[in-house]
């Protein structure tokens, strides 16, 4: 997609965000917290494939390239299946960033709502000047061992889930894509730590 579509994507989920908070957490018990954007539409006008994203949720734990619990109800009440959108899930209790979410920007946040002068510097080609400070060598490494050993402990939780559940009766296909979730993140952590 052309980059002024992906910023009308991009400006159309902070919104959704926004409506997203004020429904109720009766029926919406996930609640994001913080919607970040990354990859090659902050490099400005160019192509791009599909728009990359974080949305923050606050749990403990979300290892890398999977979903919270409530993750799936949330996307589609946001119609995020229907849009050009890779979207990651990350806890509020680390940093967004790591080696796919290089150096995000904040769009959005519950508490401070749409950050328009971070869409305004992005639309103008200047997401530079908002963009998270870049990582040392070191604090990437930290980065993604910690990734890694919450990813490993997620990997191993789904496989037992899926050993309990994998002989009765109901659909196999939520716990057999939360365990490929899982292998997929942990191996691509384990890729980008070689």
């Amino acid at each position: 997609m052309n980059w002024t579509r992906a910023l009308h994507h991009l400006r159309s989920l902070a919104d959704t965000c926004a409506d997203m908070a004020t429904r109720p957490v009766s029926i919406y018990p996930l609640r994001v917290a913080e919607l970040w954007v990354a990859g090659p539409v902050l490099s400005g006008p160019v192509e791009v494939e599909t728009l990359i994203v974080a949305l923050t949720v606050d749990v403990e734990e979300v290892p890398w390239r999977t979903e919270p619990a409530g993750a799936r109800h949330w996307a589609a009440a946001a119609r995020l299946p229907h849009a050009p959108v890779e979207v990651f899930w990350r806890s509020t209790r680390v940093p967004v960033w790591n080696h796919v979410l290089h150096r995000p920007a904040r769009v959005w946040s519950a508490d401070d709502g749409v950050d328009e002068r971070v869409i305004d510097r992005i639309a103008e080609g200047d997401a530079e000047s908002v963009r998270a400070a870049a990582p040392s060598e070191a604090e990437t490494r930290e980065r993604l061992a910690a990734d890694l050993a919450v990813s490993l402990a997620g990997l191993r939780d789904r496989t037992a889930d899926y050993q309990r559940k994998r002989w009765r009766p109901g659909k196999l296909e939520p716990v057999a894509d939360a365990l490929w979730q899982a292998s997929d993140g942990y191996l691509d952590l384990l890729r980008a730590t070689n």
